[in-house]
C-alpha cells in the first residue's frame, strides 16, 4: 500500500527535535522558523511538556466524555485566566476546521439564520463548512459549496456596513482570523474589527474570532483579535494549543445557550490532550512567552524593514510575513537547502515566519544574516 499522493514534500525525514531546532536521519541540523504551520509554541520537547505528558500516559491516556474528566475543568480555569475570558465557556474538539465547523455551527442555532459572512484570502480549514467559508474554490468540493456564504474584502469597512444594511437580519454570524495565515499575514485593522463588533451587535449576528493560527500569544495578545478592544462572541483555537498533540476548542460568551447533544467529539478533551495544553499554558505564563513574542518579534519586524530589497514587511509578534523579491523567487528554498533554515510560504510569493515563542536572539541572528548572503549572492551574480 502506497500513501495517497496529497502533499508536495521535501526529501528530509526529521528523525528528533529540541527547542528550535531540528535533525533529519542523516544527522544534519536545522532551525525551525516555522514550527510545523505555528503548531510549536512552546518549542520541540520542552522538559515541562514531555513530563507533563509521560506522567499522564502513566496514568490514563483516553476515556470518553460520558464520565467527569478533572483535567477539562482544570484547562477551563487555566484558559480563563490566560485570556482573560472567564464568563466564557469552554468546548474541546480535536483541530481548528473541527473548532471553526462547531462555531458556526452554533452560531446558526443560536439565531436560526443561515448566512455567514467571510473575508477575501481567508482560511478556516477543509471541513464542509470550514472549507465553505475558506476563499480557494480549488478547495471545495461541489459537496461543499454553500449558496449562504458571502465573501467581501478583508478590512473593507464601507462594504461590510453596506452588505449589513441589505442583508443583515438574514446573517448568522462573521468569521474572521485577526491575522490571516494561509492569506499572506494579513492583519484586520482595529477599526475593522471594531466595526464587525458593532454590527454584530446591531443585528444579531455571531462574531467569531478564527485565532486557529494567530491564537495563543503568538501575536503578543493571547488572541489576536485582543489588539482592537473588542470581545467576540466565539473565539476557535487550535494549533498552538497542544504544541503538536492534536487539541483545539472554542471559547463560547455565556450568552449563546448550549443545550445537551448539540454538540459533541470522540477524543475532545481527552486525557492526553488536556495534559498537553495545560503544559503550553503553564510554560506560556511562567516563562512570560507573550512577553518574548511582542519583543522578539519587533526586533524581527525592525531588522526586515532595514532591507531594502525586502517589501511588504509585517505582522505581528512572532507572526511575520514579507513579499519575496522578483529578482531571487527561490528565496525559501535557499533558506532550507544552503542554510537548513524552515520557513513558510503563501500564495502568491509570501514567506511567512511562525517560529516557537521560545526562539532566541542568537537563532534570529541567524535566520537574519541567511536571508542577508541570499540577497547579496543574487545581487552580485546580477
Amino acid at each position: 500500500m502506497k500513501l495517497l499522493d496529497v502533499y508536495s514534500i521535501y526529501d528530509i525525514a526529521i528523525e528528533r527535535a529540541k527547542g528550535s531546532l531540528l535533525w533529519d536521519e542523516k544527522g544534519h541540523q536545522y532551525l525551525d522558523y516555522y514550527g510545523g504551520h505555528a503548531v510549536i509554541s512552546i518549542g520541540h520537547g520542552h522538559p515541562h511538556y514531555v513530563q507533563r505528558l509521560t506522567e499522564q500516559l502513566g496514568k490514563i491516556g483516553f476515556y470518553s466524555n460520558s464520565v467527569r474528566i478533572p483535567l477539562q475543568e482544570q484547562l477551563a480555569v487555566k484558559l480563563a485566566n490566560a485570556s482573560g475570558k472567564t464568563e466564557y465557556h469552554l468546548f474541546l474538539c480535536n483541530s481548528g476546521a473541527e473548532a471553526n465547523e462547531n462555531a458556526l455551527k452554533l452560531a446558526s442555532f443560536h439565531n436560526g439564520r443561515r448566512r455567514i459572512v467571510a473575508f477575501s484570502n481567508g482560511f478556516h480549514g477543509r471541513t464542509s463548512l470550514a472549507v465553505a467559508v475558506t476563499d480557494n474554490p480549488k478547495l471545495a468540493a461541489p459537496v461543499n459549496q454553500q449558496s449562504g456564504v458571502s465573501l467581501l474584502p478583508y478590512n473593507d469597512i464601507e462594504a461590510l456596513e453596506d452588505f449589513f444594511r441589505r442583508m443583515g437580519n438574514e446573517i448568522s454570524s462573521v468569521i474572521v482570523e485577526g491575522i490571516q495565515g494561509v492569506g499572506g499575514i494579513r492583519e484586520a485593522s482595529r477599526p475593522f474589527l471594531q466595526a464587525i463588533r458593532r454590527l454584530c451587535d446591531q443585528y444579531g449576528a455571531v462574531f467569531v474570532a478564527d485565532t486557529v493560527q494567530c491564537g495563543y500569544g503568538r501575536s503578543g495578545h493571547f488572541f489576536a483579535h485582543d489588539q482592537a478592544a473588542v470581545e467576540a462572541d466565539i473565539y476557535t483555537m487550535a494549533k498552538g494549543m497542544g504544541n503538536g498533540f492534536p487539541v483545539a476548542g472554542m471559547l463560547v460568551a455565556p450568552h449563546i445557550h448550549v443545550t445537551k447533544g448539540m454538540l459533541g467529539t470522540t477524543f475532545g478533551g481527552n486525557h492526553l490532550a488536556c495534559a498537553a495544553a495545560l503544559a503550553v499554558l503553564e510554560v506560556i505564563e511562567q516563562e512570560q512567552l507573550m512577553n518574548h513574542a511582542s519583543s522578539m518579534g519587533q526586533y524581527i519586524l525592525d531588522q526586515l524593514h532595514q532591507v531594502p530589497a525586502l517589501t511588504q514587511v509585517r505582522g505581528r509578534g512572532l507572526m511575520i510575513g514579507f513579499d519575496v523579491p522578483g529578482s531571487i523567487p527561490d528565496l525559501r528554498e535557499r533558506l532550507l537547502h544552503r542554510h537548513r533554515i524552515f520557513t513558510g510560504s503563501a500564495n502568491p510569493n509570501v514567506i511567512r515566519l511562525l517560529p516557537s515563542l521560545t526562539i532566541s536572539k542568537e537563532e534570529t541572528d541567524y535566520l537574519l544574516e541567511a536571508i542577508h548572503t541570499e540577497l547579496e549572492t543574487c545581487s552580485s551574480n546580477q
